[in-house]
């Protein structure tokens, strides 16, 4: 089964609609004003607006403040929030939405530990970076000793055309999620960056079938 694909980092309409096109199953969009990817939520409804039916929308935080939060899900009415900053659980589950936890894994530490302390998270996404820095970095990881997830969970950091193949193999994720290995440059996606990431999963998917 083709795993599912994220594409992270989306502040443009073209661009969501491309990612569409070539069988994003989401779009992130992200609201963290470090991030030089942050757009308006005016700007995420228009993305919102033009993509196809079936297509995941996810607005993506790190450590802000509650009420803005709720501005952001009440106006955008997104299909899954994603946080990234020292969130718990009970914090992340306030806004009534399925939400995804990023866990940091640059800095290693005991991952089943983590994962264990959100219960209720609809997914995880293991990124590279380390604990207080955004994603979005092209950062990756060491995937080997990763621990069983039961739940669905994506695969982030340093991805990009020339090695998701390999993460697939070894990592077996549920998805990938992939912002600046996709990119000219921060929050402009590449055409041809998109495809040929595109290109390489559906290859890898049926080697493995």
């Amino acid at each position: 089964m083709r795993p599912r694909v994220k594409i992270c980092g989306i502040t443009r309409t073209e661009d969501a609609c491309a990612a569409a096109a070539l069988g994003a199953d989401a779009i992130g969009m992200i609201f963290t004003p470090r991030s030089p990817r942050c757009i308006s939520v005016d700007q995420a409804r228009q993305i919102r607006d033009a993509l196809p039916p079936l297509v995941a929308t996810v607005a993506l935080f790190m450590d802000a403040e509650p009420e803005f939060v709720r501005i952001v899900a009440g106006r955008l009415g997104p299909t899954l929030l994603q946080f990234h900053g020292e969130e718990d659980d009970a914090w992340c589950a306030q806004f009534g939405y399925p939400y995804l936890k990023a866990l940091a894994m640059g800095d290693g530490g005991d991952a089943t530990t983590r994962l264990a302390a959100f219960p209720r998270a609809a997914g995880f996404v293991l990124d590279g970076h380390a604990r207080g820095e955004p994603g979005g970095q092209g950062r990756g990881f060491d995937w080997s000793g990763l621990p069983r997830i039961d739940r669905p969970w994506l695969l982030a950091g340093g991805l990009d055309p020339a090695n998701v193949a390999d993460a697939l193999r070894r990592a077996r994720p549920w998805g990938v999620d992939v912002s600046s290995g996709v990119e000219a440059h921060p929050g402009l996606k590449d055409a041809r960056k998109l495809q040929a990431f595109f290109q390489e999963i559906h290859r890898e998917t049926a080697a493995q079938d």
